[in-house]
């Protein structure tokens, strides 16, 4: 028997302010048990009565960062009204447990066109050398097996997030559906966070298919799903969503990482190098995921607020054990003499969102190393002012169109098990820059 989800969370919520760190996926756990009329005595000595939470077990705190604002509480019925960040951690402990996943499978994905090198991944997100042969994302997906499009009708698959003014995910989605013959529509339905609950709903009952999520959804949506990917689970952060059309069950991928690192040329090589990341919402998760794949040698965050940080650079320590983790105030950056490559993933620069300003300003940019590359995560404006800063001063750049394109197309690869033509995507996407 299926656990509510509105009293998953108020059990969870209880359970938090008794002082008892325990995950939901355990919590879910032990609730189904109750319902099935399990003997409780089993439980008595459960993790949920003296949590003990492993290092893998540790999630992604919802931490203070510019991209996820107002998603401190996730149901309808506790929803903040303010337009201030919550510097609580509601989000302590979700499916962040890789191991939770039931038997995750290898994955792999290439680029299309042999548009980069490296982009061959295991269902750990270890990087492997030898290539694929092919391009569909194969990662435990046998979920979405009852997702394939049926060519008589319509299948129905939408973005959610706030605001989505800026969004273009309509134009390239349908532009891969198209390349591949398909029937299928792609909608933007803006969701502010406080309608997430209904949106769901909306969803899973109006027969669409799947859809793509977008800041600041990423994360809470993974309340109300009923399995995660590794790859989601690893990041923690949720960008594509399968709707399975008999359960209805939902099923979370991250496909960001993908996009990241399909998106930096060649001719850039990033092992041993020292890698800065601004922010650290979920764009910066899978950021940091792929800098980790390319075997860098240290990520330094730059966080507006250092000290809801400590949990999650625990995490990464604990996790990445190999790559030094440390972190700084935005603010107050001054030198950046030492990095080799710095990832904008805050919204900073993004069309109808502070379009005019940057996250770093041309003097403290100028103290990155001759040969730094500046690589930011905004499709739209193609060149934000941190780009066009970056290009005056001599750095090599890179701008959010191709992980955009390559996020999409892995998440086609997902709903469909096929892979959409990736030069038709750009085109729709450049088209309507």
């Amino acid at each position: 028997m299926a656990v509510d989800k509105m009293e998953l969370l108020k059990r969870y919520k209880e359970l938090k302010a008794q002082g008892q760190s325990v995950s939901l996926v355990e919590l879910k756990a032990q609730m189904e048990a109750e319902e099935n009329n399990i003997n409780s005595s089993e439980f008595q000595n459960a993790e949920v009565s003296a949590p003990v939470v492993s290092s893998s077990q540790s999630s992604f705190n919802n931490t203070e960062t510019p991209q996820e604002t107002n998603v401190s509480v996730y149901s309808q019925s506790h929803v903040s009204t303010d337009n201030t960040v919550s510097t609580s951690s509601g989000w302590s402990t979700t499916y962040s447990n890789v191991s939770s996943v039931s038997s995750p499978e290898s994955y792999s994905y290439s680029s299309p066109n042999n548009q980069t090198t490296g982009a061959v991944y295991t269902g750990n997100y270890k990087p492997v050398s030898q290539p694929v042969e092919t391009t569909p994302y194969t990662g435990n997906i046998s979920s979405a097996a009852s997702i394939k499009i049926d060519e008589n009708g319509t299948k129905k698959f939408a973005l959610i997030g706030y605001p989505l003014g800026h969004s273009l995910s309509e134009y390239i989605h349908n532009a891969g559906f198209k390349s591949l013959g398909l029937n299928a529509s792609y909608e933007i339905l803006e969701t502010p966070p406080e309608k997430l609950v209904d949106r769901i709903k909306f969803l899973k009952f109006n027969n669409y298919s799947g859809f793509n999520v977008t800041i600041p959804l990423k994360l809470p949506v993974t309340m109300f799903l009923d399995e995660v990917d590794a790859s989601a689970g690893l990041v923690n952060a949720v960008n594509t969503v399968v709707i399975d059309a008999e359960t209805k069950e939902l099923k979370g991928y991250n496909t960001d990482v993908i996009g990241f690192k399909n998106a930096i040329p060649q001719d850039v090589t990033l092992c041993g190098k020292t890698a800065g990341v601004l922010g650290t919402g979920g764009a910066a998760r899978a950021a940091i995921t792929a800098l980790v794949q390319s075997q860098v040698n240290e990520i330094k965050l730059f966080t507006r607020n250092v000290p809801n940080s400590i949990e999650f650079l625990e995490y990464l320590r604990k996790t990445f054990p190999n790559v030094e983790f440390n972190s700084y105030q935005i603010e107050r950056i001054r030198d950046l003499s030492d990095i080799q490559i710095l990832v904008n993933t805050t919204p900073i620069g993004m069309l109808g969102r502070a379009a005019d300003l940057t996250p770093v300003e041309e003097r403290e940019l100028c103290t990155l190393p001759q040969g730094a590359v500046v690589y930011d995560v905004i499709y739209n404006p193609k060149k934000t002012l941190l780009l066009k800063l970056a290009q005056k001063n001599g750095y090599k750049t890179i701008n959010g169109v191709d992980m955009f394109i390559h996020q999409a197309l892995a998440a086609e690869q997902i709903w469909t098990g096929r892979t959409p033509d990736f030069k038709d995507m750009k085109i729709a996407a450049l088209e309507n820059l």
